[in-house]
C-alpha cells in the first residue's frame, strides 16, 4: 500500500502562516490588499464616526472583499460570505474575519459615495505609474438588465387609463348597484401611478424598480441601464457612469467630461461610433480641442461596405463634410478601427466574464456604485496582468 501524505483536516490551521507561499508572491489579491492599503478613507471611516454599539469591520476589509469579489465574478453577498469563508484569497483579505451577507450588504449600501471615488484614485495611481493616458480614448455603451422583471408588476399608461376610464363611469352611474363601488384609495392609487409615469416621461414602468427604463437593443427591448465607459488606449477604464439614456447622441459631451473630472485632463482623441453622432458634438469636441472620429450612420454603412454617405444622403454642413474627408483618409480609417478593439472587449470581458449582465440592485444609485465596483476591479486585473513576474 502507498505511504500517503499526513491528512488530518481537524488539524489544520485556520490561514497558513504563509499565505504568499501557498498563493504565490504575484495573486491578485495581494495586488488588492496593497492599493486598498494605500488609499486615503478617511470617506469610509467618516461614516461611522457617529454609530454605536458592536464595533464595525474595518473599512479596508471590506472594501478589499468587494474588490475582489468584482474581480473573481462573485456579486451577490450570499455568495461572497461563503467565499470569505472558504477561499483563501478571501479569506487573507478578510484577515479571518467572516462577515455576513447583510454587513457586507449594507457596506455596499452605505458607502456608495465613498466607494465612487475609489475610483479617481485608483485612476491616479494608474496614471502615476505612466498607464491610463489619455492620447487615445474609445468611448462606448451597454445595456444591462434590471433586477426587475419585464412582464410582473410594471406599470402601463394605456393599461391605467383604461382603469382611470372603468372608475369614473362607475362613479357617474347614478343607479350604483352594492359592489360597483370604487374606495377613494384606489382612485387616488391609479392618479399616484398614472403621475409617476407622466413624471418620468415614460409609457410603462417597473414598480420593482421604477428608476429602470425599457431599453432597445439589438434583439428587442430590455429592462435596464445604459453602462457607459471611456477606455483608453492601453486598455484601462478612464470614465465610467450609469444612465437612463435610451439613445448614444446626447452622452457623448457628459462622458468626456466624466473622463476630465477623475483625469484632470482632456482626452487627446475620441473615438466613438455611429450612435454618439450629431453636429453638436462635432462642434463641441472641436471647441474644447479634441480631435474627434465620430460617423454619421451614412458614412457608418459606407465604411461597412454599403453604397457611398454621399449617394444616401450629401453633407451640406461643413462639420460633417470634414469628419467624413477625415475618416475617409487611410489615416483616419486605421484610428478608427482602434475603436472596436479597445471599448468592445472590455465591455465583452465585464458582461462576459465577471457576469454582468443583470445588476443586482435596485435604483440608478445603487446600480451606479455597483458598476463602479466592478469597474475599479476590471482596472485592478488588467493592471495585475501587465506587472512583471517575478522569476
Amino acid at each position: 500500500m502507498p505511504t500517503f501524505q499526513p491528512y488530518q483536516p481537524e488539524q489544520a490551521e485556520l490561514l497558513p502562516r504563509h499565505v504568499r507561499d501557498v498563493l504565490g508572491e504575484d495573486h491578485l489579491c495581494f495586488l488588492v490588499h496593497e492599493v486598498v492599503e494605500g488609499l486615503d478613507l478617511r470617506r469610509f471611516v467618516g461614516k461611522y464616526s457617529e454609530q454605536g454599539g458592536q464595533s464595525p469591520y474595518d473599512p479596508r476589509l471590506m472594501l478589499k472583499v468587494w474588490l475582489y469579489a468584482f474581480a473573481r465574478g462573485v456579486r451577490t453577498t450570499r455568495k461572497l460570505e461563503q467565499r470569505v469563508r472558504e477561499d483563501l484569497g478571501f479569506r487573507y483579505l478578510a484577515g479571518g474575519a467572516t462577515p455576513d451577507h447583510k454587513t457586507l450588504s449594507e457596506f455596499q449600501r452605505g458607502q456608495g459615495a465613498a466607494i465612487r471615488e475609489v475610483f479617481t484614485q485608483v485612476l491616479g495611481l494608474l496614471r502615476r505609474a505612466g498607464m491610463a493616458q489619455l492620447g487615445t480614448v474609445a468611448i462606448d455603451t451597454t445595456r444591462v438588465r434590471a433586477r426587475a422583471s419585464q412582464r410582473e408588476r410594471v406599470l402601463r399608461e394605456k393599461d391605467l387609463r383604461r382603469v382611470q376610464e372603468w372608475q369614473e363611469s362607475l362613479a357617474e352611474d347614478g343607479e350604483r348597484r352594492p359592489g360597483n363601488q370604487v374606495r377613494p384609495e384606489e382612485r387616488a392609487r391609479v392618479q399616484q401611478q398614472l403621475r409617476r409615469l407622466r413624471e418620468a416621461g415614460e409609457t410603462r414602468l417597473s414598480e420593482t424598480d421604477p428608476d429602470a427604463r425599457f431599453l432597445r437593443q439589438r434583439d428587442g427591448f430590455v429592462l435596464g441601464y445604459t453602462a457607459e465607459v471611456a477606455v483608453s488606449g492601453d486598455h484601462f477604464i478612464v470614465g465610467e457612469r450609469v444612465t437612463q439614456a435610451k439613445a448614444d447622441n446626447a452622452e457623448l459631451q457628459p462622458m468626456v467630461e466624466e473622463v476630465e473630472r477623475p483625469c484632470r485632463e482632456r482626452p487627446a482623441r475620441v473615438l466613438a461610433d455611429s450612435g454618439f453622432f450629431s453636429r453638436e458634438n462635432l462642434v463641441e469636441m472641436e471647441r474644447r480641442g479634441i480631435d474627434a472620429y465620430i460617423p454619421d450612420s451614412n458614412l457608418s454603412r459606407e465604411m461597412k461596405g454599403g453604397r457611398s454617405a454621399e449617394a444616401q444622403k450629401p453633407a451640406r454642413d461643413p462639420h460633417l463634410q470634414a469628419m467624413r474627408q477625415k475618416l475617409r483618409t487611410p489615416e483616419g480609417q486605421c484610428r478608427y478601427r482602434q475603436r472596436q478593439g479597445l471599448a468592445e472587449p472590455v465591455l465583452g470581458i465585464l458582461k462576459e466574464q465577471r457576469g454582468l449582465r443583470q445588476f443586482q440592485r435596485r435604483g440608478l444609485a445603487k446600480v451606479a456604485v455597483e458598476f463602479t465596483l466592478a469597474v475599479v476591479a476590471f482596472n485592478l486585473t488588467h493592471w495585475h496582468r501587465l506587472r512583471p513576474r517575478e522569476s
